[in-house]
């Protein structure tokens, strides 16, 4: 047990550390936080009318298709 605890404390302790963080460091990390939110955006206008109907509540379609294709035939027939 006094040797695990041994390793324990020399595998935890911690080293000096010879890192510099510059200011451009910090630059890269707002910047792809931009970018992140950016393209969060950009999938989000993509597919905002999946989204839409997703949560829209499902409203009954009271035409038929053969009963808008003869509208569209009235309405050309009237426009000649």
């Amino acid at each position: 047990m006094k040797t695990f605890f041994t390793l324990f404390l020399y595998v935890s302790a911690v080293a000096e550390s010879q890192a510099y963080l510059d200011p451009g460091t910090g630059s890269i990390l707002i910047q792809g936080l931009i970018a992140g939110i950016a393209a969060a955006a950009l999938v989000i206008k993509t597919y905002w009318y999946r989204i839409k109907s997703f949560f829209a509540k499902d409203q009954p379609n009271d035409t038929t298709g053969e009963e808008l294709a003869s509208k569209q035939t009235e309405q050309q027939d009237t426009s000649r």
